[in-house]
C-alpha cells in the first residue's frame, strides 16, 4: 500500500517520485528536467510510464527504466510498466528551464535555440554557443562529439576551459 498517499488519483505524487530519478549520465538533471517523462497514467495501484529517450539507442536507457521502476516499485505501485515511444522524436525544447539552468551550473552549455556567427575564415555560419563559465559566445567547437552523444566538445577562446554543449535538436 502506498505510504501517506491516496490511491485515488495520485498522479502528482507519481511525478514527484519521477523527480528523484536522475540522468546517469547528466546527474544534475532528473529526468522531469530532461523532459524524456511523456505520461503517467495510473490505475489503482498500477502505472505506466512512457518515456521518450534524447537518442535512439541512448545507452542510459536502460538505467533509467530500471531506476524509475524501483522508485515506483518501492513506493507501493505495483505492476509498474515503463514502456518507451520513439515518435514524436525528443527533443531539447522539451526540457525544462530550471533543467537548463542546472546544466549551466553544472559546467555544460545548455541547448538554445540555434543562433549562428560568421566565421571569418571560412565565411562559414557556427551556431554561437555561450561558454558556462564566463559567459563569453567566442567559443569553438572542438569535436562533434564530447563525453557522450547527445553533448559536443567546445573550448572559450576567452577564459581557455574546455566545456561540453548539450546539442540541440
Amino acid at each position: 500500500m502506498l505510504q501517506n498517499e491516496t490511491i485515488a488519483d495520485n498522479t502528482a505524487g507519481v511525478w514527484r517520485l519521477l523527480e528523484s530519478v536522475m540522468d546517469p549520465e547528466l546527474p544534475v538533471l532528473s529526468v522531469v528536467d530532461l523532459g524524456i517523462v511523456r505520461t503517467v497514467q495510473l490505475e489503482g495501484t498500477a502505472v505506466e510510464v512512457v518515456i521518450t529517450p534524447t537518442y535512439t539507442g541512448c545507452p542510459a536507457m536502460d538505467v533509467i527504466t530500471m531506476q524509475l521502476k524501483i522508485v515506483l516499485a518501492s513506493a507501493g505501485y505495483a505492476p509498474v510498466t515503463i514502456r518507451s515511444v520513439l515518435s514524436p522524436a525528443w527533443t531539447t525544447e522539451w526540457m525544462s528551464e530550471a533543467g537548463k539552468d542546472k546544466l549551466k551550473a553544472y559546467g555544460i552549455a545548455p541547448p538554445n535555440p540555434k543562433q549562428s556567427v560568421c566565421t571569418p575564415e571560412y565565411f562559414q555560419r557556427e551556431e554561437a554557443v555561450e561558454c558556462p563559465h564566463c559567459g563569453s559566445y567566442h567559443t569553438n567547437m572542438i569535436s562533434e562529439f564530447g563525453s557522450t552523444a547527445c553533448k559536443s566538445l567546445y573550448r572559450c577562446s576567452a577564459c581557455q576551459e574546455p566545456f561540453d554543449y548539450f546539442k540541440c535538436h
